[in-house]
């Protein structure tokens, strides 16, 4: 587990699924949140329990989807980012054909009182290692709303670079969801 100041980063837990539905609302309660999230509060805050108990039950057990969370010393859940496994022939979450074996960092929030105090590298690094030790993953992506200036600055300064593939963005076509990678090979271990 990584220790960041006062955080724990570790996966969730399937028990857990009050906490991660609490920490996803809050997400989409978050300003930047319609450019962050495929999803709305209304849309979320509707689904049954048994969604959130399945949604944490596969994040915390699955060998396709991981989420980690940066864990406060009173319990308290700064932060989250959740990897996505995909293998070649599955649709992407904007609808397109995947060509390899990649990770896909999704989710990604932390709190406004935890933003600047190193949680976010925290969560990237833990959410990075696993996903490079899924057998096969060629690389590590993520997307980019065109206007999310801050997200941007920070996958930029973590080492992630435009791939050139865009898409528009859901409900808006006019604005675009840009494709960043890590790397185009698995890091030598």
């Amino acid at each position: 587990m990584n220790q960041v100041s006062r955080h724990v980063v570790r996966p969730i837990r399937a028990e857990e699924w009050p906490e991660v539905k609490e920490l996803r609302l809050a997400a989409l309660q978050d300003p930047a949140a319609p450019i962050a999230f495929l999803d709305t509060y209304e849309e979320a805050a509707a689904k049954p329990d048994s969604f959130w108990q399945e949604r944490a039950k596969g994040a915390a057990d699955g060998t396709r989807v991981r989420q980690f969370v940066a864990e406060d010393q009173d319990g308290t859940w700064g932060g989250t980012v959740t990897v996505l496994v995909e293998d070649p022939d599955d649709d992407d979450v904007f609808g397109g054909a995947i060509q390899q074996r990649q990770a896909h960092l999704v989710g990604v929030f932390v709190r406004p009182e935890h933003r600047g105090s190193g949680v976010t590298d925290a969560l990237f690094e833990a959410a990075i290692n696993w996903a490079w030790s899924v057998p096969g993953v060629a690389r590590v992506r993520l997307y980019v709303h065109e206007d999310n200036a801050r997200a941007e600055r920070f996958y930029r300064r973590y080492g992630f670079a435009f791939s050139g593939a865009t898409v528009s963005m859901k409900g808006d076509p006019a604005k675009l969801e840009r494709e960043m990678i890590l790397a185009e090979t698995r890091p030598q271990l």
